[in-house]
């Protein structure tokens, strides 16, 4: 099973928003809460997944090593990296397929073109309490 991995989102959302990650992450710092915020958020809960899943695994690796004896003690602590690794596997799993429906409902919008005259001002419209009348 092929997995959308944080760095594939990563692009994604940079092609959505047309600028940077690092540009994008700095930009929804001083914004309200928003569509970009949301894919920024599960993005970073994704790319801490990937690394939780690396981490559980050389941690695996290391206490199953050939040259190292698995006694009852090292029992316990392969069930729990086991366990662990799988809630990474799962969170993993399901913040990609959630992203990836998410990315594939969104389209960037075109920027709309821009007026070849520029438009003249309108005059102020006078507020209902001013009158027009000059007061002496």
């Amino acid at each position: 099973m092929s997995h959308l991995t944080s760095a594939g989102v990563a692009g994604r959302i940079e092609d959505l928003y047309g600028a940077p990650l690092a540009d994008l992450e700095a930009h929804a710092c001083g914004q309200a809460p928003g569509m970009l915020s949301a894919l920024l958020g599960m993005h970073g809960t994704l790319a801490l997944a990937e690394r939780s899943i690396d981490f559980h695994r050389d941690h695996l690796a290391r206490l199953i090593h050939p040259e190292r004896q698995v006694g009852r003690h090292e029992v316990s602590h392969l069930l729990d990296g086991v366990r662990r690794l799988a809630e990474a596997v799962a969170v993993r799993d399901v913040q990609a397929k959630s992203l990836d429906a998410v990315l594939q409902s969104l389209a960037r919008v075109p920027a709309p073109p821009s007026p070849a005259v520029p438009a003249s001002p309108l005059p102020a419209p006078a507020l209902p309490c001013q009158s027009t009348a000059h007061s002496r």
